[in-house]
């Protein structure tokens, strides 16, 4: 069976070949020294991830994002930053980056990020096999994570019209909304997910992140159905 190909772009040798031993034993691992490289081995062959670096010579990240998104407006692209830059890293989802990893990062957390978003990529979902609120939350979070809103949207409707007493779909429409800079309805969905359950903690996260002072799009919380916490990073 082949494997998936994954490219690495970053000028720090150390960087490169961390990714590289992390994930190698189930995917083909490319590496590019800096952004030009980067490009180049892009142009040449297919891959399920590009993981690339902000901060690059000559060419930084977000060009060669740009670059490659006109290339493959579909490329599965993560964004790895470093503490510094977050916010940064946060804007780049506008550009099409589909996720970012923020150093340091464990070997744990690299192989989860890339087998997420290869499996989010392969999922294939018919609409009549979708028949229970759980279904319809997990979907519709599946939409938001490829940018999919107003299928997410519909979806997190039909999950309400199943169940109007659970609050994790209302997070959710919440975090649509704030995707789509409409704050003030956000912060009507965070309530009302609070309102139904005032235990439920990623309503409060992104309901206080939205209302300090300095906000931004940093560490949208998605929730889970079980009250675990995933997160969002988006402008």
């Amino acid at each position: 069976m082949t494997k998936e190909r994954i490219l690495v772009v970053d000028d720090e040798k150390n960087i490169r070949k961390t990714l590289e031993q992390c994930l190698q034993t189930d995917y083909e691992v490319v590496t590019a020294v800096n952004g030009e490289d980067g490009l180049d081995k892009f142009s040449e062959d297919e891959f399920a991830v590009v993981l690339l670096d902000m901060k690059l010579p000559g060419i930084d990240g977000i060009k060669v994002l740009e670059k490659i998104k006109k290339q493959d407006n579909e490329a599965n692209v993560i964004m790895i930053t470093g503490f510094g830059s977050v916010k940064t890293a946060v804007q780049t989802m506008k550009l099409g980056a589909i996720d970012y990893l923020r150093k340091p990062f464990t070997p744990d957390e690299i192989r989860e990020i890339v087998q997420e978003v290869i499996d989010r990529d392969k999922m294939e979902v018919v609409e009549e096999e979708l028949d229970s609120y759980e279904d319809y939350f997990r979907y519709a979070k599946s939409c938001i994570n490829n940018r999919k809103f107003e299928k997410g949207r519909k979806y997190l409707q039909k999950a309400v019209s199943l169940d109007t007493s659970k609050p994790e779909a209302f997070n959710l429409l919440g975090v649509i909304f704030e995707m789509q800079d409409d704050l003030k309805e956000a912060q009507k969905k965070y309530r009302a997910a609070l309102a139904l359950d005032p235990s439920y903690k990623p309503a409060q996260e992104n309901l206080d992140r939205t209302t300090q002072f300095e906000y931004q799009k940093s560490d949208i919380n998605l929730g889970e159905l079980d009250n675990e916490n995933d997160e969002i990073e988006e402008e």
